[in-house]
């Protein structure tokens, strides 16, 4: 079953006020096909905030911007989600079709839609900022506003960035001081990017708001500390050296910046008005299923997790009411092997078991139902649309940086006590018993309780050496029912066909 995107170019809030202009890319070096150039955007006012808006939207929404592919596969949550959670032991999809083909079962290629749509949403966010920064300092908008603006661009570079490398490895590269035109990108290697990333993080930090004063939406300094201390905190995987402590370091900040602390209600924190609980989701992608209809986001979170059976069988036991929404496509679902990690106390344990093995990947009946997402409001009211819905998608938390801090303190980079501290302030919140010691083992155990299906398993397998090895099975594993270990090429995905056939630089060199 594919959705497909549908997409309306509205108000999501004050940040998003429209999409002044698309444009249709297969390599970063592409400008925009529409009439309006850079220099008029930006000769106005109005002009350069949605020029701005359009950097953001572009985590939120697509408007056909990715040439040659469909809408379906380019929705930025969509894309990652399915990058980062099915081949791993926290999901599974029951659809059999070219968007999804060979991610649950570790058997992917390059013509799987959402290798490629992953990667050209990275890019085309890359490229709005890049021409933000390049027309920016023309506008007429009082120099600090810019100033802050520009910031929040390189935020969103970064983290876009950070995306690429995390999943791809070596990409193409270029920033709003290179020529736009017919030059092909060059290629970056990973250690390089990660380098980069590193600088512009430190280099935007001070000049965010800080927590508590940036509009809901927008990056702050909490948010740029936030991926500071996940790039840090994968540092080893990047470039062969480890940087826990700074990891530590960056979380740390995050946590005593003073403004966030921990949502009292874990549940609260994946409904249709998430977006009043900025105590503790520190940046999250904005939906509204009035404003902002398409079928990736919210939409698909709540959409794919459901179908009518499983809702019966969750109103049966008095686990949920409704889900605020008449879509219910029965597609994720995760493994049985994932289900162990939690007792019936915890409250995260959002899980319903429908089999105890996953004989069928196209059977949405089989493996374990997730009822984490719904289109319901934190007092039980439903979302504001009946088939599109409200659910913001929360890229930091403030609960995984007690994780960072702890899982550092465990690798011996930071206070084991206060480590300690922060991991049973999440299992206190849970509702289940505290942790006597701090261990490694423990960590990513208590990582996936708390962080599943918000698009980290894969990075934590892999930084675990749990993704590829055979020391950690789970069903449909290595494209085995009972699990099997991966070849390393299972680590990074492919750049895409198109990409690499159009630019010689992204192409293997010859010895």
């Amino acid at each position: 079953m594919q959705k497909n995107m549908r997409t309306t170019t509205i108000l999501i809030s004050t940040l998003l006020s429209g999409l002044l202009f698309a444009s249709c890319v297969h390599d970063l070096d592409r400008m925009p096909t529409n009439d309006v150039t850079g220099p008029k955007v930006f000769s106005t006012e109005e002009g350069t905030r949605q020029a701005f808006a359009k950097i953001y939207g572009a985590w939120a929404l697509t408007e056909g911007d990715v040439a040659g592919i469909d809408d379906g596969f380019t929705g930025f949550t969509r894309a990652f989600f399915n990058l980062q959670e099915l081949p791993t032991d926290e999901a599974k999809c029951a659809w059999n079709d070219e968007a999804v083909n060979g991610l649950s079962d570790g058997t992917w290629d390059a013509t799987t839609g959402f290798v490629a749509g992953a990667y050209y949403r990275s890019i085309i966010q890359i490229k709005y900022a890049n021409e933000f920064l390049a027309n920016v300092d023309s506008s007429p908008l009082k120099p600090e506003e810019k100033e802050l603006m520009k910031a929040e661009a390189r935020f969103v570079r970064a983290f876009q960035y950070w995306v690429l490398m995390d999943l791809y490895g070596d990409v193409p590269f270029i920033t709003e001081q290179d020529p736009t035109g017919k030059t092909a990108p060059k290629k970056i290697a990973r250690k390089e990017l990660y380098d980069y990333i590193i600088s512009e993080l430190r280099a935007v930090e001070p000049l965010l708001k800080p927590a508590g004063q940036q509009v809901y939406g927008r990056a702050g300094q909490a948010a740029a500390q936030a991926l500071l201390a996940r790039v840090y905190l994968n540092a080893e995987v990047y470039t062969g050296t480890g940087h826990y402590a700074e990891a530590a370091e960056y979380a740390e900040k995050v946590i005593t910046g003073g403004g966030h602390k921990l949502h009292p209600r874990y549940k609260d924190l994946f409904g249709a008005d998430n977006h009043k609980f900025t105590d503790e989701i520190i940046l999250a992608v904005p939906a509204d299923g009035q404003n902002a209809q398409s079928w990736s986001g919210a939409t698909f979170f709540v959409s794919a997790s459901y179908n009518d059976d499983m809702l019966g069988k969750l109103k049966e036991k008095k686990l949920l009411d409704g889900i605020g929404t008449n879509g219910k496509w029965g597609g994720n679902r995760a493994t049985p092997t994932f289900a162990k990690l939690f007792t019936p106390e915890d409250s995260r344990n959002l899980l319903l078991k429908a089999t105890d093995t996953i004989e069928k990947l196209n059977d949405f009946n089989q493996g374990v139902y997730v009822y984490k997402y719904t289109n319901v409001t934190s007092d039980g009211k439903p979302g504001s649309h009946p088939d599109y819905c409200d659910m913001d998608f929360p890229l930091f938390r403030l609960a995984e940086m007690y994780l960072i801090y702890a899982e550092c303190a465990a690798r011996g980079a930071a206070n084991k006590g206060k480590g300690l501290d922060y991991l049973n302030q999440i299992r206190s919140r849970a509702g289940i018993a505290p942790a006597g010691s701090l261990e490694l083992s423990q960590i990513i155990d208590e990582r996936g309780r708390e962080l599943y299906w918000e698009g980290h398993r894969r990075t934590d397998l892999i930084r675990f050496g749990l993704f590829t090895s055979g020391s950690y099975l789970w069903e449909w594993k290595g494209g085995k029912a009972s699990g099997a270990a991966m070849t390393a090429d299972r680590l990074l995905y492919p750049i895409p066909a198109s990409d690499a056939l159009a630019n010689p630089n992204l192409r293997p060199q010859s010895k």
